[in-house]
């Protein structure tokens, strides 16, 4: 199993995921934050089989949990998970910048 880890701004990504679902429900928020954070960490169990998305950028694969979506990358040993987004944000646009 791969050691999982978060970017900088999959951490934010994280964090205003459960800022805008805190509005309505905070324990709602906590729920579901922690139901992405245990996606994220699954991802470790075997990471080569997810959806590459080499069209985003070079190395990145995604996995799904409901309408979000977690983008990350295999480097080595290690599971580095880039993003976590809605699936109905522009994606490309979003991703322009990742790895940078």
């Amino acid at each position: 199993m791969a050691k999982v880890t978060f970017s900088p701004k999959s951490r934010q990504d994280l964090f205003d995921i459960g800022d805008h679902i805190a509005k309505d429900s905070r324990e709602n928020a906590r729920r579901f934050v922690g139901k992405l954070i245990e996606q994220c960490r699954r991802i470790g169990i075997s990471p080569m089989g997810y959806v590459g998305r080499e069209d985003l950028a070079p190395g990145l694969r995604m996995a799904a949990l409901g309408r979000y979506v977690i983008f990350f990358r295999v480097l080595d040993d290690i599971v580095r998970i880039e993003r976590v987004l809605h699936g109905a944000r522009n994606l490309p646009v979003v991703l322009e910048d990742i790895g940078k």
